[in-house]
């Protein structure tokens, strides 16, 4: 069991029972999934920039990576429907308490000049959003054989409706959320 795990079950959940005055244990706030996505304008002309992207949120993510195609065509943006335009990867279980503590414990230290999360990235059904402008942060990607830097959104849903709830537990699973106005 990873240790972020063992800290929701044995210390989060009492914190969370108490501070939302929870009765019935079925209803505490967890997380369900973690979704990494990247939409990658340029990179859906050129296949080797977009095998480079997949293949670095496969490593960054510990789970294969699949390419999302455009569902219709845009004239505007030069995209036709079946067009490879962004890759994305959604962690379950294990592998998701692995990036949630990698990602706090060695990912957001290394960016530089780092001030927190911002605390409006919830979406008013408890989910919380958030984006990063490079994967150069993550230990396993190799600067080397990055042909282009790019970013990745990523979302962290919860089983809560609330905005207020999921920050709390966002918080007390160590999010760093920046200084500043409480949220909801």
């Amino acid at each position: 069991m990873i240790a972020l795990q063992k800290d929701y079950q044995e210390k989060v959940v009492p914190a969370l029972r108490e501070a939302l005055d929870i009765k019935n244990p079925m209803l505490t706030p967890k997380l369900e999934k973690i979704v990494i996505s990247v939409g990658s304008g340029e990179a859906s002309r050129d296949s080797k920039l977009m095998q480079n992207i997949q293949d670095t949120i496969s490593l960054i993510s510990g789970q294969h990576a699949v390419v999302t195609k455009a569902r219709k065509s845009e004239a505007g943006f030069k995209i036709r429907e079946g067009m490879p335009v962004g890759v994305k990867v959604t962690l379950r279980g294990e592998r998701m308490w692995n990036f949630l503590m990698k990602l706090i414990t060695i990912a957001l230290p290394r960016v530089k000049d780092f001030r927190g999360l911002p605390r409006n990235g919830f979406d008013g059904r408890g989910n919380y959003n958030f984006g990063l402008d490079e994967q150069l942060m993550f230990p396993e990607v190799d600067y080397d054989n990055i042909i282009k830097t790019h970013g990745m959104n990523i979302t962290i849903v919860t089983s809560t409706e609330s905005d207020k709830e999921a920050f709390k537990l966002l918080e007390l699973l160590g999010l760093p959320f920046a200084k500043g106005r409480e949220n909801g």
